[in-house]
């Protein structure tokens, strides 16, 4: 697959699409969050077109994707993947929020101090950003993310694990400054899984549901 302005604008605009789908089949508020996913990395693919457009540098659409790819990825699945689960799996769960949300306050923080910068690679890009210990930081966010929907106690959000997982294993290999880049693509193109899970989900007894009755007719 060849990245460029165009690949990331239509990649971006068909996950978007597979988010909307997503997002109109919930049927239960607590699957919102996580069916949204979609919705945001696709979101984040076309904030990429805009740093290719632009050739890389430190503006605008840089910083927006490295926040969205860094502190906010790194609490939204775990945080989604938490408000889906069953009351048993939120136990194990709650640890890997709470480690989400220390590697996001960290690169947040990073973000706001320190410069953020995009480099054209050929057909990929790579992102420079002054961080503190990198592998701790990388860990953490990888225990987040992926460790999160690998322990969900979901099949279909496993699997989504799963591949991300192998998706990060094969972009470190090839591209390690294109990683951040690389591995965020790969895993917009894996969250059509997501599509399967909603349609999937049932509607639990006590819990609150998202009404679409159709509005009656006055007179």
């Amino acid at each position: 697959m060849c990245w460029s302005a165009t690949a990331d604008l239509v990649a971006g605009a068909g996950i978007t699409a597979v988010g909307v789908a997503c997002v109109a089949r919930v049927r239960e508020v607590r699957d919102l969050p996580l069916a949204a996913l979609p919705l945001l990395l696709g979101a984040h693919q076309i904030v990429e077109s805009m740093v290719w457009d632009a050739g890389g540098g430190g503006g605008a659409a840089t910083v927006v994707w490295a926040v969205i790819a860094l502190p906010l990825l790194a609490v939204w699945v775990p945080a989604g993947v938490w408000c889906a689960a069953p009351p048993p799996a939120r136990g194990r769960l709650t640890l890997l929020l709470a480690v989400g949300a220390a590697t996001a306050a960290v690169l947040a923080y990073g973000l706001a101090t320190g410069p953020v910068t995009a480099e054209i690679h050929g057909r990929t890009v790579g992102y420079a950003v002054g961080l503190p210990h990198p592998a701790v930081l990388v860990t953490g966010y990888l225990l987040a993310t992926v460790g999160s929907l690998l322990l969900s106690g979901d099949r279909r959000l496993s699997l989504l694990g799963g591949l991300v997982a192998v998706g990060a294993l094969v972009c470190w290999a090839l591209w390690r400054l294109e990683f951040v880049s690389t591995w965020c693509a790969l895993a917009a193109v894996c969250s059509v899984v997501l599509r399967g899970w909603v349609r999937t989900r049932p509607a639990s007894s006590g819990t609150r549901t998202l009404s679409r009755a159709t509005p009656r007719r006055p007179g």
